[in-house]
This record gives structure tokens, C-alpha cells and sequence, in this order.
């Protein structure tokens, strides 16, 4: 009963995260002129450098932070994200990143249930995972100088099995560290690992399946 309770907070807490980005994302898109001048300009890229200080300070710092803080910092991370990631309503047809949207909840929905009912330790895969993910970013970086097409399938579709794997080893892991200990923000920091889960699975299956607009 208590993982159940933490695991609510923690699901209507990525909740909220996801809906302040599409909401940020979409309003942006819409406004033509805000969304050129960020994307044709440099404020992109301090936009996305603040988004990757936030999410390094939020997990690093989160459970010493007080309860308020701790979800203002995760909502401005939400918000800040849906700024960056605006550019999928313009590059992708709606009818794509809703059909798309819906498969990412499909499968994270799979496995977060695995990851909750499994009585597989899953924590030995921890260390895997992580190493799948660095080498993912070294090749993700080296394919920015390739440009390769091919090579550019092959990490979308193995980063979509990596974070579908960190889907399931995050659900045990927030359990296990509410079992060890009631600190209030574990719940934020739970919905932020399961809010990046998610959106690297819906960003993976936009890479390989998305139909771009003309």
C-alpha cells in the first residue's frame, strides 16, 4: 500500500511534467514568430543548456531540497523542455506525434507494469544500461559529423530499447528507495527518471516511424 501511494505521487507527478511540456511545446510552435526567433537565433542553445543544468542540478540535489522547491524546479525543468522540444509540431504531422504519443504510453505503460510486478531483481542491470546509454551519446555525437541515415536507425532504435529497459529499472528503483527511506521528494524524483524515460521513448519512435510534414 505504501509503494502504491509513492508510485501515484510519482505517476501524477511525471503527469504534470509531461503536460506543461506539450503545453509549452505547442503554444510555442503556434506562435510562429517567438518559435523563429528562438530557433534561428542562439537562445536555443541556452535553452538547452539550461534544461541540461537543470536536470543535472534537480537529480543531484533533489532530496535535500525542500518539498515547494523541489516541484517548482521540476515544473521550470517541464517548462523549459517543452521550449526545446517544440520543433516536433513543426518538423512532424499532429496526427504522427499523437498516434506516436499514444504507442510511447502503450509500451512505457508494459514496462513500468513490469517493473512493478516482477520479482526479478533488476538492479544488476543497472550498470548495463547506463553503459548502453554513454555509449549511445558517443555515438549519437560522431553521427552528428557523419550524418549517416542507416547509422542514425540504428541508435534511435537501440536508444528505444535502453530507456524501455530504464523504464522498468526505475519503477523498482523508486520502490526500493521509498523502502528505504520517506523522504517526500523521492516522488519528484521518481517522475523526473520516468518523465525522461518517457520522452526518450516517444522522441526514439518519432525518429524511426514519424511522418514529417511537407
Amino acid at each position: 500500500m505504501k509503494n502504491n501511494t509513492m508510485l501515484s505521487k510519482v505517476f501524477g507527478w511525471m503527469f504534470i511534467g509531461l503536460l506543461l511540456t506539450f503545453i509549452t511545446a505547442y503554444y510555442l510552435a503556434s506562435n510562429e514568430y517567438t518559435f523563429y526567433k528562438i530557433f534561428s537565433g542562439g537562445t536555443y542553445f541556452i535553452l538547452a543548456l539550461i534544461e541540461i543544468g537543470l536536470v543535472i542540478f534537480l537529480s543531484a540535489r533533489v532530496q535535500k531540497m525542500q518539498p515547494t522547491t523541489a516541484k517548482i524546479v521540476f515544473m521550470l525543468y517541464s517548462i523549459v523542455s517543452g521550449l526545446t522540444f517544440s520543433s516536433i509540431f513543426i518538423v512532424y504531422e499532429l496526427s504522427s506525434i499523437i498516434i506516436l504519443f499514444l504507442a510511447a504510453a502503450i509500451l512505457f505503460g508494459i514496462f513500468a507494469c513490469i517493473g512493478n510486478f516482477t520479482k526479478l531483481d533488476l538492479s544488476r542491470f543497472g550498470t548495463y544500461l547506463l553503459m548502453a546509454l554513454v555509449a549511445l551519446v558517443i555515438c549519437i555525437i560522431i553521427n552528428l559529423f557523419l550524418g549517416n541515415s542507416t547509422f542514425d536507425i540504428v541508435i534511435n532504435f537501440v536508444c528505444l530499447l535502453v530507456f524501455i529497459g530504464f523504464t522498468a529499472y526505475d519503477i523498482q528503483k523508486i520502490k526500493r528507495l521509498y523502502g528505504s527511506s520517506d523522504n517526500e521528494n523521492i516522488a519528484i524524483l521518481g517522475a523526473l527518471e520516468l518523465y525522461l524515460d518517457f520522452i526518450n521513448i516517444f522522441i526514439s519512435l518519432l525518429n524511426l516511424f514519424g511522418k514529417s510534414n511537407d
